[in-house]
């Protein structure tokens, strides 16, 4: 099946992903743009398991303030290179992470030794996006890191907030 440039740069624009990625997505769901997605989809997330590993030494400390001054949050958010640091679609992720902590205020990033906590706390991680209703704050990292090739870690957090009692 032929595929023009026209739909390759469609699913690019849509998806991030390379252009002979979209080439090949869309040969294998015969020009149907949905379908070419979902499988970008899989095969990045398969990707990305296969970089866990890799060392995230890179990256970059977001700040956040909301609008009333008076929550605030830093969050640490690392990669493999300072390229990928400065790109928009991970400050963008930065972003939208330091938001989601300033209005959910999550005790951890993740669980702990893979225990939920006992008041029912649900970690950063696993909480729903408030910005992207359907995924989780790890499938938007994952996300993230299929679109960019590296290994992308939330590393840690702080969240302030005017008045409240110190834990």
């Amino acid at each position: 099946m032929a595929i023009s440039a026209d739909h390759v740069k469609a699913l690019r624009d849509k998806t991030g992903a390379g252009v002979m990625d979209c080439k090949r997505a869309l040969v294998d769901a015969e020009g149907d743009i949905e379908r070419a997605t979902t499988l970008l989809r899989e095969r990045g997330l398969a990707s990305v398991a296969k970089r866990a590993g890799r060392e995230a030494g890179q990256g970059l400390i977001e700040a956040y303030v909301h609008h009333n001054s008076r929550i605030g949050v830093l969050v640490e958010i690392n990669c493999e290179t300072d390229f990928v640091a400065n790109t928009p679609e991970f400050r963008q992720l930065a972003h939208v992470i330091a938001q989601q902590i300033a209005f959910t205020n999550p005790r951890s990033v993740d669980e702990v030794d893979g225990q939920p906590s006992e008041d029912g706390e649900v970690p950063l991680l696993k909480q729903e996006s408030i910005q992207n209703s359907g995924q989780t704050i790890a499938d938007l990292v994952r996300e993230t890191a299929a679109k960019t090739g590296e290994n992308i870690i939330v590393r840690r957090f702080t969240r302030y907030e005017l008045g409240a009692a110190d834990d």
